[in-house]
């Protein structure tokens, strides 16, 4: 979905990173886009609706990964 709302993004979502270190995974993020801004989010926080094109959500349960990051 994200592709069809982001055309020319860019990679939009990094699967591989699940399970990963939140650290890592902002890395990686940055690395492979540029054009976004990863925001790491413990799970459980409340967040608004508003869906933006240079912005990936890193949802984290302690320090992990939960769930995939994507543009959003």
């Amino acid at each position: 979905m994200a592709s069809e709302l982001c055309p020319g993004a860019g990679k939009q979502v990094w699967p591989e990173l699940l399970g990963a270190q939140a650290s890592v995974a902002v890395a990686t993020i940055r690395r492979e886009n540029a054009n976004v801004r990863p925001v790491v989010i413990p799970e459980g926080s409340v967040v608004t609706a508003d869906f933006r094109c240079d912005r990936v959500r890193v949802w984290v349960k302690g320090s992990i990964v939960s769930r995939v990051p994507g543009i959003g």
